[in-house]
């Protein structure tokens, strides 16, 4: 290769790291999604593989059916539908569930004891297809991406080098910034989970409830909510949206609130456990 053509590739180079850095900053690169479909299906597959070696699945086989079969009616009515979406119960005690690229969603133990009726379950099940409608995993990653293209304009011969680096930025670091979605991303879950369970005939009025519980059990129970907390907006600007979106709905009747089956499932599972001197 020339000198001159040497030269016009590492201006070409240096002109997109500088236009990738401007990106960077820029509000809109928080949208931006660099995933097609299957990319981030692929991605969510290996991620789940990866968190299942980290976290204790919950093996109850009517638990695991019944979140799933109220999972997939919910996922079926979302306006994301043309995927196949995976729930899994995690085995603790903490009020938490965390949804991954491409419909890996998973919902603790502890988050099934707390909710009162179905409702308010599928308003959380709601919530992380909401997630997943969104893209928020894809985007997330995709925040990371830029790293691994300028790693390939610049390291472009070295591709044992590349591979590294990319295995290093799509390991752990890009599991944990894919469950901290972000205060817009978060609420707008939120909003998509309002729909979500309107058109599957289930009352998002029990999305508010949840909340409500919540509100008394960040007083009650702290520690129990430590992650929930940690990667959620203030509950009450999410009980105050919720709100707001469900009075702007048309009057639908009979909408589902509970079920016998949330009953007897729920009555399988352990108490969780109350911290020291709380009844």
């Amino acid at each position: 290769m020339s000198r001159i053509m040497k030269k016009h590739k590492t201006i070409s180079r240096l002109i997109f790291f500088l236009w990738l850095m401007s990106m960077i900053g820029c509000s809109h690169f928080q949208e931006l999604n660099l995933l097609t479909d299957e990319d981030e299906v692929s991605m969510g597959k290996q991620f789940a593989e990866e968190i299942e070696q980290e976290v204790a699945i919950y093996e109850d086989a009517a638990v695991t059916a019944y979140i799933d079969r109220l999972g997939q009616t919910l996922a079926r009515r979302s306006q994301r539908n043309d995927i196949e979406y995976h729930f899994k119960v995690v085995d603790s005690d903490d009020v938490n569930a965390f949804a991954l690229p491409g419909g890996y969603l998973y919902i603790n133990r502890g988050l099934i004891s707390t909710a009162q009726n179905e409702s308010e379950l599928a308003g959380v099940l709601a919530h992380e297809i909401g997630h997943v409608v969104g893209r928020h995993g894809a985007k997330s990653l995709s925040r990371q991406m830029p790293l691994t293209l300028l790693a390939q304009l610049f390291l472009g011969e070295n591709p044992t080098l590349l591979r590294q680096i990319v295995a290093g930025i799509l390991g752990a670091a890009a599991q944990i910034k894919m469950l901290e979605y972000g205060r817009e991303a978060e609420l707008e879950a939120d909003a998509y989970s309002v729909q979500n369970l309107y058109d599957a005939e289930i009352d998002p009025n029990g999305m508010s409830l949840f909340f409500e519980q919540l509100l008394t059990l960040e007083k009650r129970e702290p520690s129990r909510l430590e992650q929930w907390l940690s990667t959620h907006p203030p509950t009450k600007e999410r009980l105050q949206q919720t709100e707001d979106l469900i009075r702007k709905l048309p009057s639908k009747p009979n909408l589902k609130k509970d079920s016998p089956e949330f009953h007897t499932i729920q009555r399988r599972l352990p108490e969780p456990k109350q911290e020291a001197g709380k009844q």
